[in-house]
């Protein structure tokens, strides 16, 4: 029944359906009768002392109900919105936390913060009302990046926070390290800058607040990817409100990627001020806003070395990084540089000593968190710009010396030296698959055709691990991190034997709506257009921690397997009353519980109705066949693999063409092939946006050198190559399925397999290092630098 749509099918998207005919139902659709509109006066600095703020004359405006600034809010009890993670330094000392105000009270400290909300009829007159106002500067110095905010005497964003350092943390031996550096036969040494990013859903950001007055119930409709979150943290730390009293729906939401998992200010306002005003009230956030305000990505600084042996043998690495979180905390900026981040250095090789130290930096830009890889990319970016570098400075084959320090797949379960346990994985079967594919052995003869027309071609390699699955408890306690563990499914079945799945993952383009019904149709031998799942709605699903980390399948998709495996075993109970025979002669298979060895059989179907009928179900056990249960995963997945990019490059103009992209990944076992795929192509395609296009800079005073799509640069279709994806899967032991998670791993390995290609084309010229986002300036200047150096 279900074979060609179960487990392993690879089933068109059911959702895409409204989707591609305009039938979607974002939160910019969503209309209230007498909904009134919000527009956000933000701050034209990055650091500046508001002096004054005037409202009253706006009030007079054609059409405005209301205008806030931060002094309403505060007077009203709301607090400051907090961080979900935090880290304490090596020298024990808890992290500094400063307020985060919804709207500025005393100080703005990036360019864009909220400053006041104007609420009017409709959002021309919210917009009209908020540019009238005019709040009163006193500019004060801006410093944006981070080793110039941890350098003295710099400009201070917070009065209670020394030296803009959050955070001076560590992970691994020192001592370990130092020994092994000093019987290293050879060092190779790296200053690496990993590019901030910018996050480009397709939808932005967008809330709609409305308070019943006669229930006191409020609802936040919001572009979220975890409303439970956003209505824990915003009922309970930030509003002080029951959160019984708040109901939180993200409806169809146009991509994530990371940006829309926190608490915003916008989400924050809107709430309380609906609450205030006893009314509905809606803000839809422009491409503009979405660069002012939403996280960014990455912003690394690090100076990294690795030791080698005398046969080449990694015996030690030493990395040090300044992590630039912006202005605030967000919900895992503190986390992401250090626990998603540095034990992932060890990556796929046997380094016995590695020790890894971050500091994290406050600087006047917006807030730096959770891009899709989140703290993996930066590793991996880390660990193969020094292999290949390594390499070449000790005159050994690339691919040879990562052989040689593969961690093999006799040695797993294998513990790396910063805290991770690595369960199965066979990372020379990928590098092998990724070699095959991407016609490896007859590169040189493609080098050289390409020189005969006068490009430079180059390949690069990159080899990488990465965690899945989001924090696990037995990991957390140890780490700070609160929440994101746990997952939640109910599986409901109904008389007539359709089902409803309740899940606390949350999908913003993964397929959950496919997946998820494929798993249970399957499992229950259910047609699939019977199956039905509903997400995003604190009032529906019992509980949930929305999708991130690449959890949905390995942590949501494990508590629905759990939930179906009760509806089961109610069923057989049920099936073995109506059937006069012991539960255990019978069998569930095919949409059916049959007697083991007979053709006696009851379908799923006669057990369901049966289920709500009186006299039909057992004595002593509850009508009904309604099944929740709950998933909590005791180890990270760790998917892998081995990434290939070749490319050509116009000496004369420095444009880089990327010919080829070949991936060979480890997922573990896949649900759905096709939707595997579309995400491992999405991920590369951002991996390659940030190694050769994405960048955002920003001036002496702090204002973004990009704030729109002319000055940003994103990959288009012409801009990709076809991709070879190939799949080498080593099931993981950590879920029912073996499946260790796809969404992000384009994102990890491409970025430096780009820049190890970009290298290996320009190492003819003498141009040894390069930094992300490769653009032809830098290839212009990098090369014209190596002449001079090589006095050529």
């Amino acid at each position: 029944m279900t074979g060609c749509t179960g487990i392993g099918a690879s089933v068109r998207r059911r959702e895409d359906r409204r989707f591609l005919t305009g039938r979607g139902r974002y939160v910019a659709d969503l209309e209230r009768p007498g909904m009134l509109h919000a527009c956000f006066l933000r701050s034209p600095h990055a650091h500046a002392r508001l002096l004054a703020l005037d409202l009253a004359p706006v009030l007079a405006m054609p059409g405005v109900v209301a205008a806030f600034g931060g002094a309403a809010l505060q007077a009203d009890g709301v607090l400051s919105i907090p961080t979900g993670w935090k880290v304490t330094g090596t020298d024990g000392r808890p992290m500094a936390e400063p307020r985060h105000p919804p709207l500025v009270l005393d100080r703005a400290r990036h360019v864009g913060e909220p400053v006041a909300v104007v609420i009017a009829r409709d959002a021309r007159q919210a917009r009209d009302a908020a540019e009238a106002l005019e709040p009163e500067w006193e500019v004060l110095p801006a410093v944006t990046d981070s080793a110039a905010a941890l350098s003295p005497g710099a400009p201070a964003l917070f009065d209670d926070v020394h030296g803009n350092l959050c955070c001076d943390w560590s992970i691994g031996d020192a001592a370990a390290v130092e020994a092994a550096f000093a019987h290293a036969r050879h060092v190779t040494r790296l200053s690496l800058v990993n590019n901030r990013l910018v996050p480009h859903p397709m939808e932005p950001r967008a809330a709609l607040a409305e308070h019943d007055p006669g229930t006191g119930q409020t609802t936040l409709y919001t572009t979220s990817q975890n409303p439970h979150t956003i209505r824990s943290t915003l009922a309970n730390s930030v509003l002080r409100i029951p959160e019984s009293l708040l109901r939180v729906v993200s409806p169809d939401v146009g991509g994530g990627f990371g940006t829309k998992i926190f608490l915003y200010p916008e989400e924050t306002v809107l709430t309380w001020a609906a609450r205030r005003l006893d009314t509905a009230i809606r803000w839809v956030g422009d491409r503009s806003e979405a660069f002012l305000t939403d996280v960014q990505g990455r912003d690394h600084r690090t100076v990294a070395e690795l030791a080698l042996d005398a046969e080449g043998r990694f015996i030690g690495l030493r990395v040090d990084t300044m992590a630039n979180l912006g202005a605030y905390l967000s919900g895992a900026g503190a986390g992401i540089p250090t626990y998603y981040y540095a034990p992932l250095l060890a990556g796929v090789y046997r380094t016995p000593a590695i020790h890894c130290r971050v500091r994290l930096a406050f600087t006047n830009t917006v807030q730096v968190d959770a891009y899709r890889g989140a703290g993996r990319p930066e590793a991996t970016y880390v660990l193969e710009r020094l292999v290949d570098q390594a390499a070449r400075e000790t005159g050994r084959d690339r691919v040879a010396l990562r052989r040689l320090n593969f961690i093999r797949p006799e040695d797993f379960p294998y513990r790396t030296p910063v805290g991770l346990e690595y369960d199965v994985g066979d990372h020379g079967a990928c590098l092998d698959a990724a070699l095959a594919a991407s016609g490896f052995e007859g590169f040189e003869e493609r080098r050289r055709e390409a020189a005969a027309r006068g490009k430079l071609r180059g390949l690069g390699i990159s080899t990488y691990v990465e965690i899945a699955g989001a924090t696990p408890s037995r990991v957390a306690g140890q780490q700070g991190a609160r929440g994101g563990r746990a997952e939640s499914a109910q599986v409901r079945v109904h008389p007539g034997g359709d089902v409803t799945v309740f899940s606390g993952a949350h999908s913003h383009g993964q397929g959950h709506e496919t997946v998820f019904a494929q798993i249970v149709s399957e499992r229950l031998g259910v047609p699939i257009d019977r199956v039905q799942v509903v997400q995003g709605d604190t009032a529906q699903v019992p509980f949930g921690r929305g999708t991130a980390a690449s959890r949905s399948l390995i942590v949501g998709g494990s508590a629905i397997l759990r939930a179906v495996e009760k509806v089961v075993t109610k069923g057989r109970q049920i099936a073995a009353h109506l059937m006069e025979v012991p539960e255990t002669d019978l069998v569930h298979e095919d949409g059916r519980f049959a007697v083991a060895g007979t053709d006696r059989a009851i379908s799923f179907q006669e057990v369901a109705r049966a289920a709500y009928t009186l006299h039909e179900y057992p004595a002593g056990l509850e009508p009904g066949l309604d099944e929740t249960a709950f998933y909590e995963p005791e180890n990270w997945t760790f998917p892998g693999g081995c990434h290939v990019a070749e490319l050509e490059i116009d000496p004369e103009a420095g444009e880089v063409e990327l010919v080829a992209v070949t991936a060979a990944d480890d997922v573990g076992n896949v649900v759905n092939p096709m939707i595997v795929d579309g995400q491992i192509h999405g991920g590369l395609a951002q991996g390659m946006g940030q190694a050769l296009l994405e960048g955002l800079p920003y001036d002496e005073a702090g204002q973004p050198l990009a704030a729109s799509l002319q000055d940003y640069s994103l990959p288009r279709a012409a801009d990709l190559p076809s991709y070879t994806v190939v799949m080498r899967p080593t099931p993981s032991s950590g879920n029912a399925f073996g499946a260790k998670g796809c969404a992000e791993v384009g994102s990890v390995g491409l970025p430096p397999a780009i820049i190890n290609a970009v290298l290996d084309a320009l190492r003819p010229l003498g141009v040894t290092d390069i930094d992300m986002p490769v653009t032809p300036e830098k290839i212009w200047k990098a090369v014209s630098s190596a002449s001079l150096l090589h006095g050529k």
